[in-house]
């Protein structure tokens, strides 16, 4: 069956036929996600989620949402998604960072424009019929100062703009390396010499705990006499009513705002005060980028609906379609491995550590971690995912811990997993061989080669006569077939395991019988999901 998504809000028709085009069974509802009843009652019909701002996506929407895999967002901000709870529902959650950037970098550039020339208020003036050039002198950006808060997508190319404006750039970016700074023509500097400095200030990153009032009332003090302030990218990071009356006393002389801490804002601090000039949330609104922001949506959705790439997610690494290709089996077995401890697992876990030998250990790293960690959850939650699974590890306050290494050993690459309790640890190791299936290599340091099927019996003794011909006995007796069969020990008399591969489901009265020999320490039957 097709999957099937669902538009709730105002996207380009371009962006509907993509979804069509490539098999995907879509449903166009422009006004849908204005009522949240009617959302709720038809969301659990859908893979796919498709919204732009209007949307708005809350606890009780996703409790409706049973069969839903991805959200996808036509734009940056995500601030009308609960990301926490589509996580631990295990959905994904993705943006569109991309579409919009060159749009939001120039209407930054046009806001600084519009306040250094005062352009709003002497069109006004000018419209109503008078003619106060002496009221309306400006300012040059040329041979100004920009400091720029956020130098990465959208802060890189108003970087970019800035300097062909002849300006002199400052960049605070705790991310930003100071090769990139040179290679970019700017100066890489501390959030406080950026205030001291700059004629303008312009932000452009996200609103997150860190940035949350960046430019409070202490900061804005600090700034340079005169500076003007542009925000053209979240509500929130300046504080608004402290630049009020900052611009009242005339020590900031303009501020540009195209984004407001409440939205829609119809009423704020900075309203009605000559020197400032508003907008509302106008950043992304271009034809350009709206057809941008709808197209990336269709086709980010539909790779991951079709073919398990992952992009420009917010709660899952990503995976681009090439990896998703390679990666498969790999991302495979991350999964069985995580899911073989799980099932051998019944006390607390404490932490988990994974690590990558070999030609493994240059693929997305992120990626199978969370396979495996969705593995070993699954005992306890059969509905965990790889976006949920990391979720719900963090809350039980499980320690994750990964290592990388070359190749050690016989195989091109390997993946071992260690799970550490308060009573013991145990490990698992595999391989993907070059058919593409996923084999177990090693267990509890016992060397094995067996292939993964939906159905295994697990078993561990002591190394003596009589376990294989048990273990046959038992299976034809209660009429289980066995595909495959695998042994390995330790040493002759030592600890001997064997893992069974059936066609169906060991019955708990098989288990029994073998107990009952005496001649096992351990036997347990395990299930995987085997495509």
């Amino acid at each position: 069956m097709a999957p099937k998504v669902l538009v709730s809000d105002k996207l380009s028709p371009t962006a509907v036929q993509i979804f069509r085009d490539r098999g995907i069974d879509v449903d166009f509802e422009p006004d849908l996600g204005k009522d949240k009843a009617k959302l709720a009652a038809v969301i659990g019909q859908y893979d796919g989620l498709a919204i732009r701002s209007a949307t708005k996506v809350t606890e009780t929407i996703l409790r409706h949402a049973t069969n839903l895999k991805v959200i996808a967002r036509a734009g940056i901000g995500t601030d009308n998604i609960d990301k926490e709870a589509a996580s631990k529902k295990g959905v994904i959650v993705m943006n569109t960072p991309f579409g919009n950037m060159i749009t939001t970098a120039e209407h930054a550039i046009a806001m600084m424009f519009a306040v250094a020339r005062q352009i709003p208020a002497a069109s006004a003036s000018t419209q109503a019929g008078k003619w106060e050039k002496s009221r309306f002198m400006g300012t040059e950006l040329t041979g100004k100062t920009l400091g720029v808060i956020g130098a990465g997508n959208i802060g890189g190319i108003v970087c970019d703009r800035a300097r062909g404006l002849k300006m002199k750039v400052l960049a605070y970016d705790p991310f930003l390396g100071v090769e990139k700074a040179e290679k970019m023509g700017v100066d890489k500097v501390e959030l406080d010499e950026l205030l001291a400095r700059a004629d303008f200030i312009t932000l452009h990153v996200p609103l997150t705990d860190q940035t949350r009032n960046i430019l409070s009332r202490e900061a804005l003090e600090k700034t340079k006499k005169g500076v003007r302030i542009i925000n053209c990218a979240r509500g929130g990071l300046v504080d608004e009513q402290a630049l009020a009356d900052l611009l009242t006393s005339g020590h900031i002389a303009g501020a540009g705002f195209d984004v407001f801490s409440a939205e829609p804002a119809t009423e704020n601090p900075l309203f009605n005060l000559p020197n400032v000039v508003c907008t509302p949330h106008l950043g992304a609104a271009t034809t350009e980028a709206q057809e941008n922001v709808a197209i990336q949506v269709a086709e980010q959705m539909s790779d991951y609906l079709l073919t398990g790439a992952v992009a420009n997610a917010l709660n899952m690494p990503s995976v681009t379609a090439e990896e998703a290709k390679v990666m498969g089996p790999w991302i495979a077995l991350a999964g069985h491995l995580g899911s073989f401890i799980g099932q051998m697992t019944d006390e607390p876990i404490k932490a988990i550590n994974i690590l990558y030998d070999g030609s493994v250990a240059d693929m997305n790293l992120e990626a199978l971690n969370c396979s495996v960690i969705a593995g070993i959850m699954k005992k306890a939650n059969p509905d965990v995912n790889m976006v949920s699974a990391p979720v719900i590890a963090k809350e039980r306050g499980i320690q994750i811990s990964t290592t990388n290494q070359d190749k050690s050993g016989a195989f091109d690459g390997y993946v071992k997993v260690t799970v550490v309790t308060f009573k013991r640890e145990r490990s698992v190791a595999g391989t993907v061989f070059s058919d593409g299936k996923p084999r177990f290599i090693q267990i509890k340091g016992i060397n094995v080669d067996a292939e993964i099927g939906a159905n295994m019996l697990y078993t561990t003794n002591v190394d003596v006569p009589g376990i294989i011909g048990m273990l046959g006995k038992t299976m034809g007796e209660n009429g289980v077939n066995i595909a495959n069969f695998t042994l390995g020990r330790t040493a002759a008399g030592g600890e001997a395991i064997a893992l069974l591969y059936v066609d169906e489901p060991v019955d708990r009265s098989v288990t029994s019988k073998l107990d009952a020999t005496g001649l096992f320490t351990q036997v347990k039957p395990l299930a995987f999901d085997v495509a």
